[in-house]
């Protein structure tokens, strides 16, 4: 129970608490019971450098290399919902935050921005969209599709204010042009590493809805522009025949622990 009020309270309550706890276990002669690794995580308690940030408006001391969910999660809160991969790829935790002497909202995702000192924010779990409903085979790869499911697509104004929210640095503004001119395979290729956030819809003073556009987009370009693979016909091929079912049992064989060392030391683009 200290343990957890010391998290919650800020340094100077939570030294305090530490050294009572302290010197009470040096009154009861219970100080040598303490294993080494105590003592290690009391003493990297005190050493850890502190920053202040404010989380949905109240203050809180957390260690100042700490990401955004980190720092939440250091805190005392639990997140039940906002977090997914926590490596910058499901696009969950998107997150707004203000900084001190700047007016401007800051966008980002949780799991991979740095808190700095004085910084305020709030998580954005989900923003509100509606998605279209439609059947592929009777849309056209062309800006009839996207004048029928995304009208307001049309509503854009370019002013980039999209670009500048995607914590992925997509040219996001870019898509949309591209989606007004009907050109789908632009719009596809431009919006392809889009973790759909929704930074940019929440930004967006036309309210488009650019995320969603960008998956019809992806959508009708598999469906009617993709160009055949020759080398995806001879890997599919190989599985259907066997040729990996040695390495996949090796897999399936394999610890947790020795799966996540061999996945983060494969070679990656």
């Amino acid at each position: 129970m200290l343990a957890l009020a010391a998290v919650r309270l800020g340094l100077p309550m939570r030294d305090k608490i530490i050294k009572v706890f302290i010197m009470t276990s040096e009154t009861a002669g219970t100080t040598k019971n303490l294993s080494a690794s105590q003592v290690d995580v009391k003493r990297n308690v005190a050493e850890q450098s502190l920053i202040t940030i404010y989380i949905m408006g109240k203050a809180y001391e957390v260690p100042d290399d700490a990401t955004i969910m980190g720092a939440i999660e250091y805190a005392g809160h639990q997140i039940i919902r906002g977090a997914g991969c926590r490596e910058g790829y499901c696009g969950a935790c998107a997150t707004i935050y203000r900084l001190p002497g700047d007016y401007k909202i800051q966008t980002g995702l949780a799991c991979m921005t740095l808190v700095e000192e004085g910084m305020s924010l709030a998580q954005i779990p989900y923003v509100p969209a509606e998605k279209a409903i439609y059947d592929i085979e009777k849309l056209k790869p062309n800006v009839s599709a996207i004048q029928e499911m995304y009208p307001t697509v049309f509503r854009c104004v370019a002013c980039n204010t999209c670009t500048k929210s995607c914590p992925q640095g997509l040219q996001v503004m870019d898509y949309i042009q591209a989606a007004k001119r009907g050109d789908i395979a632009a719009v596809m290729d431009l919006s392809f590493d889009c973790v759909v956030c929704g930074l940019c819809m929440l930004r967006c003073p036309a309210e488009i809805t650019q995320p969603l556009v960008g998956i019809l987009a992806k959508r009708l370009y598999g469906r009617y522009l993709r160009q055949d693979s020759p080398e995806l016909a001879v890997r599919v091929k190989a599985v259907e025949d066997g040729v990996y079912n040695a390495e996949y049992a090796e897999l399936m064989s394999m610890s947790r622990e020795d799966l996540s060392d061999r996945y983060y030391a494969r070679d990656s683009e």
